[in-house]
C-alpha cells in the first residue's frame, strides 16, 4: 500500500501520538507563577458569601490545605470587591500567602476596585461590558466593529490598572454566556467561544498587557475540548501561546463530578495542553483539589523526550516577560512565530509522527468537531449501534446468577428470572471459566478461543482470539469473531482480511491514549471499517485514581470519535464500579446516554440555596428519567446560560425563589424553594416525558 501523510486539520499540541506538554507564556500571579515550565498548578473557588470574612478566611485555608494554590472568590458588585481586602489581610495574618482571584462577570467597577487588592481577576467575555438577552442580531461589519470599540472603551480602564499593579488576569468563556453578539456571528460553537476570547486577547495585546490566562469551560465535554484544541491553534497562528486554565463546569458530584472532569480535562491533559486545572464538583471546594491534583500527578510524572523542548531558552526568555514597549514585542512575536512553526503550521502543518507511520488523507478525523469512526455493523457492533460496554468476570465466582446483579441484571430467584436496568452490560469475558447457572438471553458470552471450541452449545457464545490464532484457526464463529491486538503491534495489513469479525484494542504503553490513538489513525489511512473495542487494563489502582485514569484514556478516544465500545479491567475494584465507570464514560462523552444527566453547577458566594442538598434532592425524584438533561444552577449568573443543552433548569432567583425553565425558556419565575421540585416534575410531565419510578 502507498504510504502518504495523514494531513493534521491544525496544530494544537506537539504531538498526537505521546505525551509532549506545550510550553506556553509564564505569568505572575503573585509568588506562585503559572505557565512555562512550572508544575500544573491546582485551584478552587469559595462557596460562602463573600462578605463573610472570617467564613472566607477559614475557607480558604482549608481549601489551601487541601492543595489549592490558587483560590478564586466571587465579587458580584463592589462591595464585594471592597471586601476582598479584608479577606485577604485576614489570611496573611494567619500566614497564608496563597493568591486571591476575583471572580467578576456583570460589573467591570467591581473588577477594576478588585484588580487593585488581588493577584488576578477573572473576567468574562461573554458578560463583561456585552449582553445576552438571546437576541438574535444581524450584524454589519461597521455595527460589529462598533461594538468591539464600545467594549474596548469599557475594558481598557482594567487592562491599565492590572499593568499598574501587576495583576494577572484570566479571559474565561463559558459556553453557557456567550453574548449575542458572538451568537449573532458565530453561533453555539467551539469557534464562538474562541473568538470571544481572542477579541479580549487582541484588546490586551493592544494595550502591551501580556499577565492572561485563557479557558474554554463547557458542561459538554465535546465542546470543551474542541473549543480549547482551536483555541490553542488559533493562538499559535497569531504568534501567542498564553496558559491555559482548564475546566468542565457545571461537572455534578460524586462519580459522575470525577469522570466528567476528567473526560474534559484529561483528554486536554494527554495532549499536553493545561497549566492550570480547576474540577467543578458540586461538593465542599476542599473535595475538589485532591481530583485535580490525582489528574494532574498522572501527567507531570511522565518523561518527555528532549525533543519535545522547541523553544530556545531566549524566547522562553523574552516570551514569559512582560513586554513594554514595541520593539520588545516585535521580537517577543518573532521568536513565538518561529516557536508556532515548530508546532503546526495551521492546515499546512504535518505531524512527523504520524506521517512516518499513517497512509492517505482522510476527512473522517477532526479534532475539533465530532464524527464518529465510520465502521461495518456486526451483530449490534460498530455501524450506527451506541457503543457497547464489556465487563470481565474470567476471575469471578460463576456458581450462581447473583453475580450478574452488578453488572446490570438483577435475578430474582422467586420468578428465576432476570430484570435489566438501563446500565446493563452488552457482554461478557469469561476466559475459561464455564458458569453453573444460564444467562440471561440479551447477554453475549466471550471466551478464550479453545474453551469456545469445547462449548457444545456455542449460541450466543462468542470466541475472543489472538491475531495469529484467527489468521490460522480453521474454525471461527459464523456470526461474530473478537481479535485481540495491541495498539503498538497493529499491522494493517494483517487486518484488511478479517471478516465477521470486532477488533479489541489493548496497550502496554504508559501513553495509552495516544498509543490507541494512533493505532485508529492507521485504520483510518487503511480504510479499515472493522468495529473497535478498545480495552484498557489498571493494575492495582485506587478507586478514584481508577475512574480519573479510565475516563481519561477512554473518554479522550470517545471525543475523537474512535471506539465501538469500552472493555475495563481493573484488578482490587468491584465490578458495580468497573460497570457503572464504564457508562459513565459513555454518558459523559455524549456517545450512549443511559441515565438521566445533571448539569449542576459547584456552588459559590452567588449561590441562592443549599445546592448540594437541592440536587440530591432532585436527583433522588428524577434519576429514572433516561436521557433527560437537568440543570440545576445557584444564581443567575450563570444559570441560563452554563445550563444552554438542558432539557430543564432550576435557577436561584433570590431569596427562596427558584425560576424553572424549559431549554433556555422561562417557564415559571419566583417559586417558592419548597414547592419548586414538584413544580418542575409538573412541566416534565406536561411534556410527556415523565414516567413513573419502578419499585
Amino acid at each position: 500500500m502507498q504510504k502518504e501523510a495523514i494531513l493534521l486539520d491544525g496544530g494544537y499540541c506537539n504531538s498526537l501520538t505521546q505525551y509532549s506538554r506545550f510550553v506556553t507564556r509564564e505569568v505572575n500571579i503573585g509568588d506562585t507563577p503559572m505557565g512555562a515550565h512550572h508544575p500544573i498548578r491546582i485551584q478552587s473557588m469559595t462557596t460562602t458569601d463573600t462578605m463573610d470574612i472570617i467564613g472566607t478566611v477559614e475557607q480558604t485555608i482549608r481549601m489551601v490545605e487541601s492543595g489549592c494554590e490558587y483560590v478564586r472568590i466571587t465579587a458580584p458588585s463592589i462591595k464585594e470587591a471592597e471586601n476582598l481586602a479584608d479577606i485577604k489581610k485576614e489570611l496573611r495574618l494567619r500566614g497564608y500567602n496563597v493568591p486571591l482571584v476575583a471572580d467578576i462577570h456583570f460589573t467591570p467597577n467591581a473588577a477594576e476596585v478588585a484588580a487593585r487588592i488581588v493577584e488576578k481577576v477573572r473576567v468574562n467575555p461573554g458578560n463583561y461590558a456585552d449582553k445576552k438577552k438571546f437576541e438574535n442580531i444581524d450584524y454589519t461589519d461597521a455595527a460589529y466593529q462598533a461594538e468591539l470599540n464600545r467594549i474596548y472603551d469599557k475594558f481598557s480602564p482594567l487592562v491599565k490598572i492590572c499593568k499598574e499593579y501587576g495583576t494577572a488576569m484570566r479571559i474565561g468563556t463559558n459556553h453557557g454566556s456567550l453574548s449575542d453578539r458572538i451568537m449573532s456571528r458565530y453561533g453555539d460553537t467551539p469557534l464562538g467561544m474562541v473568538e470571544s476570547a481572542m477579541e479580549f486577547i487582541r484588546m490586551c495585546e493592544d494595550l502591551n498587557y501580556y499577565n492572561l490566562v485563557i479557558s474554554m469551560k463547557a458542561s459538554n465535554t465535546q465542546v470543551m475540548v474542541q473549543a480549547y484544541r482551536l483555541l490553542v491553534q488559533t493562538m499559535v497562528k497569531e504568534g501567542m501561546n498564553y496558559p491555559l486554565h482548564l475546566g468542565v463546569t457545571e461537572a455534578g458530584d460524586g462519580e459522575d463530578g470525577r469522570i466528567k472532569s476528567a473526560v474534559g480535562i484529561g483528554t486536554l491533559l494527554a495532549d499536553g495542553l493545561g497549566d492550570t486545572i480547576r474540577v467543578s464538583l458540586t461538593e465542599d471546594p476542599e473535595f475538589e483539589a485532591p481530583v485535580a491534583r490525582a489528574l494532574a500527578n498522572r501527567f507531570e510524572r511522565k518523561s518527555e523526550s528532549p525533543k519535545s523542548e522547541v523553544r530556545s531558552d531566549e524566547a522562553l526568555t523574552v516570551i514569559s516577560n512582560n513586554v513594554e514597549n514595541h520593539e520588545v514585542l516585535s521580537e517577543a512575536k518573532s521568536l513565538n512565530n518561529a516557536f508556532a512553526s515548530n508546532v503546526a503550521d495551521g492546515k499546512d502543518r504535518f505531524d512527523n509522527t504520524l506521517s512516518s507511520d499513517i497512509g492517505h488523507r482522510t476527512s473522517d478525523y477532526s479534532p475539533f468537531q465530532y464524527h464518529r469512526r465510520t465502521t461495518t455493523e456486526i451483530e449490534n457492533l460498530g455501524g450506527h449501534q451506541v457503543p457497547r460496554v464489556i465487563i470481565n468476570l474470567e476471575k469471578e465466582n460463576l456458581k450462581a446468577p447473583a453475580i450478574l446483579n452488578s453488572v446490570g441484571f438483577n435475578y430474582s430467584a422467586l420468578l428465576d428470572k432476570y430484570n435489566l436496568t438501563d446500565q446493563a452490560c452488552d457482554l461478557v469475558y469469561l476466559g475459561d471459566q464455564l458458569p453453573s447457572f444460564s444467562f440471561p438471553g440479551g447477554l453475549k458470552q466471550l471466551y478464550s478461543y479453545p474453551t469456545w471450541l469445547s462449548l457444545a452449545n456455542k449460541q450466543n457464545c462468542h470466541p475472543l482470539f489472538s491475531i495469529a490464532d484467527f489468521i490460522s484457526a480453521d474454525v471461527k464463529d459464523n456470526q461474530l469473531n473478537f481479535v485481540k491486538v495491541l495498539a503498538e503491534d497493529v499491522d494493517v495489513e494483517q487486518l484488511l482480511g478479517l471478516d465477521k469479525a470486532v477488533l479489541v484494542l489493548a496497550t502496554k504503553a504508559e501513553n495509552a491514549m495516544q498509543t490507541i490513538r494512533l493505532a485508529f489513525t492507521k485504520l483510518l489511512a487503511a480504510n479499515i471499517k472493522i468495529p473497535v473495542i478498545v480495552e484498557r487494563d489498571f493494575e492495582e489502582i485506587g478507586l478514584e485514581d481508577f475512574q480519573l485514569y479510565s475516563s481519561t484514556d477512554l473518554g479522550g478516544l470517545l471525543i475523537d470519535g474512535f471506539g465501538d465500545g469500552v472493555f475495563i479491567k481493573a484488578k482490587g475494584i468491584p465490578l458495580a464500579v468497573i460497570n457503572s465507570t464504564s457508562f459513565g464514560i459513555l454518558q459523559a462523552t455524549r456517545t450512549r446516554i443511559s441515565k438521566t444527566e445533571y448539569i449542576s453547577c459547584p456552588s459559590c458566594g452567588r449561590t441562592l440555596f443549599d445546592l448540594q442538598e437541592t440536587t440530591q434532592a432532585i436527583r433522588a425524584r428524577t434519576s429514572h428519567l433516561k436521557g433527560i438533561k437537568i440543570g440545576i444552577m445557584g444564581c443567575i449568573v450563570n444559570g441560563p446560560g452554563e445550563m444552554a443543552d438542558a432539557d430543564y433548569g432550576y435557577v436561584g432567583a433570590g431569596p427562596d425563589k427558584i425560576t424553572l425553565y424549559r431549554g433556555q425558556e422561562v417557564v415559571k419565575k419566583n417559586v417558592k424553594t419548597a414547592n419548586a421540585i414538584d413544580e418542575l416534575i409538573g412541566i416534565i410531565n406536561e411534556d410527556g416525558n415523565w414516567v413513573e419510578k419502578e419499585l
